[in-house]
């Protein structure tokens, strides 16, 4: 039997329209997997949004199936109100082509971040022309009123470039209302990665918890312990765990996760999909 979100559906698109009232305040949202909804003053940022069953359908009948453990948060056909949505690398559940063809019908004039290493990637599997994106590089921030975003390399499992030296990995460094939001996609830890994060003041940090394990036959990530001590060496004022409870085949419990912030005095959160945090 399939998980339910803590919000979903009407009763989640009341709370973020609830919200919307809260002016001074940021919220953010887990959607599932690496998806997160940031609000701000009206606007709103969605985090590599997978928000479908495409992976589902993609892998029926195989030896990595893609089971939904937690029902779907919200149809990406309901959000209408957004303004920006980003993409971390091209694996499908983080550049899902079912969740965002359908944001930009609601949404005109949505603006769709991705590394310009993997621009021509994806606007092939939108089926956009190169123009419609909106490419980001390590070395130039890219402003979207309110929300000014830094890419930063991300090792999943490999630092990997194209020939001019984007990275086709990334996370990001989201600025919005006086705070810091680091969304590390999917990494590993690699050397030099707590130098580069310790030049932001980092109020909340994004970290995926499933670890790295071969017998899945999908690239690693961080463990519970590994997001828990990064956290830690970076200074985040809080960490939250993702990339499980999605996925039968690829999930883990957030124990450790949880265990290795209390040991470490880390300040942690641990949301359900579908659920509200407030800064």
């Amino acid at each position: 039997m399939t998980k339910k979100p803590k919000l979903q559906n009407n009763p989640f698109l009341t709370d973020v329209r609830g919200a919307m009232k809260n002016l001074p305040k940021l919220h953010l949202w887990w959607l599932g997997q690496s998806s997160f909804l940031i609000q701000y003053q009206g606007k709103h940022l969605l985090l590599d949004p997978y928000l479908s069953d495409s992976l589902t359908k993609k892998y029926e009948n195989t030896n990595k199936p893609h089971v939904r453990m937690t029902e779907r948060v919200i149809a990406p056909g309901a959000l209408d109100f957004i303004d920006v949505v980003t993409s971390s690398h091209n694996h499908t559940d983080h550049l899902d082509a079912e969740t965002i063809l359908p944001l930009m019908q609601v949404n005109p004039e949505l603006k769709i971040v991705a590394s310009k290493a993997n621009l021509e990637f994806a606007a092939n599997r939108l089926q956009v022309p190169l123009e419609r994106l909106t490419p980001i590089t390590q070395d130039k921030p890219v402003r979207l009123e309110p929300f000014t975003l830094y890419a930063v390399p991300a090792a999943h499992e490999t630092l990997e470039t194209d020939e001019d030296g984007n990275h086709k990995f990334i996370g990001l460094m989201v600025e919005v209302g006086g705070y810091t939001i680091y969304h590390s996609g999917d990494t590993l830890l690699y050397d030099g990665m707590t130098n580069i994060l310790k030049r932001w003041k980092i109020d909340v940090a994004l970290l995926p918890i499933n670890g790295r394990d071969l017998s899945r036959g999908v690239a690693g990530n961080l463990s519970g312990e590994e997001a828990a001590g990064l956290a830690k060496d970076i200074g985040a004022k809080l960490v939250v765990g993702c990339h499980y409870d999605t996925f039968e085949f690829n999930t883990v419990s957030p124990k450790s996760f949880i265990e290795t912030a209390q040991r470490l005095g880390q300040p942690y959160r641990v949301l359900r999909n579908g659920e509200r945090l407030s800064l």
